[in-house]
């Protein structure tokens, strides 16, 4: 009698590069996590690849243009690349640049991603390989915790609760990117929350476009969640994510990114006074002139914005905001740059990131009269750094002496004395985006997700440095 042995064919593997902001690597994560139930298993470099996906960045030409270099290296380095993401929009601009890619798709269009790679790298067939199981619930990425592909540690997952923005921007493309506002259904939003706590997560970053508008494109429709109906609204899910438990009765961190200042943004502070939410709001201002704001297309109440911020402080002091501005705007003068110094000045905010106006291919803005030079552009950038660096400054200077609770993200190796250290993130810190809190002599045990209590003995313009208390 003659036998035969069947051999289990090798998994077929994907490698990817995520360029740009948040909500593009929770769109890598999609992809990838949608491949592996496929069969796929992920590649750590260039070389094991089957085939390379580049999730791309659109935003600003700077932007397109490190995509563009990112989808020729990975062709020099592997040579079968799938281009997809916001730049995929501009197939013929991509494919002008690189012929040689396999397909090009555009934002979101996580369908188009992995059929593209079914036909250039197809899964492996076999008898075992078929058993992988293909749950349709990982469409929405709210299948079971364990299925999940994360390109962020363990600790902390994006969370993103809509695609696409309604507003028109002088200087913004994400519209026509992404499309208008498409939020998510709240109780999917609350199942993929409650699945990441439970497989470790410590920290929720809730992102989209637009954060404060989740839900107006569905008349903030209700869903059953626990027994109650709950809206699709930013306030309604805060507090449910604020009623997650990470262990011992605590929420876990939850931080709200892209919230346009709405007036119903007042309601979540009580919320952050209550310990439910992070007392950390990210807020695109972008300026502050209201002329220079009328010209972006941007609501002009910078008044109301700073009187609004003292009454979010005397609800819950520790509010952190952070902010990012565009400074050399078509037709900004020197007096509108100066009235954004002094607006800074006064507003006192934790965190704030400056860019220089660049014009985006498509945008309104390019129209514009009154350009600014580049180098007044530059003079501008360097001031603007220069005051919020002092703010910076005084603001974590005045932390010295206090205990604040601590994220670990990362723990050292022993030095020559068997000191460890350790770096993490206090509530006011987002990651990747805002400073550290850097910790002496801290136990070798210590894990990365660990929410520690630590005293801070000194500060520098960015960063926090102290010792578990």
């Amino acid at each position: 009698m003659t036998s035969t042995t069947s051999s289990i064919p090798d998994q077929k593997k994907v490698g990817m590069v995520s360029l740009g902001c948040p909500k593009a690597l929770v769109d890598s994560e999609r992809i990838l996590t949608r491949l592996r139930a496929d069969g796929y298993a992920m590649s750590p470099d260039y070389a094991g690849a089957d085939v390379v996906l580049v999730n791309t960045c659109g935003f600003l030409d700077s932007a397109k243009e490190e995509s563009l270099q990112a989808i020729g290296e990975a062709i020099s380095e592997n040579g079968r690349v799938i281009v997809t993401g916001c730049m995929g929009e501009e197939a013929d601009v991509i494919r002008a640049a690189h012929p040689s890619v396999l397909a090009v798709t555009g934002a979101h269009q996580y369908e188009q991603v992995v059929e593209a790679v079914h036909e250039h790298a197809p899964p492996s067939q076999g008898p075992f390989v078929d058993l992988i199981p293909q749950p349709a619930a990982l469409k929405q990425r709210s299948g079971s915790a364990e299925e999940y592909v994360k390109l962020t540690p363990r600790h902390y997952s994006y969370l993103k609760i809509s695609e696409g923005c309604n507003h028109s921007c002088a200087f913004c493309i994400i519209p026509d990117l992404r499309g208008k506002l498409a939020s998510r259904r709240i109780d999917a939003v609350l199942r993929e929350a409650e699945k990441l706590v439970a497989a470790g997560t410590k920290e929720l970053l809730v992102i989209s476009q637009d954060t404060s508008a989740y839900g107006v494109d569905t008349r903030h429709e209700e869903r059953q969640w626990k027994g109650n109906l709950v809206r699709a609204h930013m306030t309604d899910l805060a507090r449910e994510l604020g009623k997650l438990d990470i262990g011992g009765g605590m929420p876990p961190w939850v931080r709200l990114h892209y919230v346009y200042p709405y007036p119903h943004v007042d309601a979540v502070i009580p919320l952050m006074a209550e310990g439910l939410l992070t007392p950390y709001l990210d807020i695109p201002f972008q300026h502050a002139s209201p002329k220079v704001l009328r010209a972006m297309k941007r609501p002009a109440n910078e008044a109301k914005v700073l009187d609004r911020l003292k009454n979010w402080r005397s609800i819950c002091p520790d509010i952190a905001v952070r902010s990012s501005f565009v400074v050399g705007f078509p037709g900004e003068m020197e007096e509108d740059f100066q009235y954004l110094l002094d607006w800074l000045e006064e507003a006192q905010l934790d965190r704030v990131g400056a860019f220089r106006f660049e014009p985006v291919e498509g945008a309104q803005a390019n129209a514009l009269p009154d350009p600014v030079p580049e180098e007044v552009k530059e003079e501008r950038y360097a001031r603007i750094m220069e005051v919020t660096a002092r703010i910076s400054a005084d603001k974590l200077r005045a932390k010295v002496g206090r205990t604040l609770p601590v994220i670990i993200d990362e723990v050292g190796l022993p030095d020559e004395d068997g000191d460890v250290g350790a770096t993490g993130r206090s509530q006011a810190d987002a990651p990747e985006i805002d400073g550290a809190v850097y910790l002496r002599n801290v136990p070798q045990d210590l894990a990365p997700g660990a929410i520690v209590s630590a005293k801070i003995e000194d500060a520098d313009e960015h960063d926090l440095f102290g010792v578990i208390s």
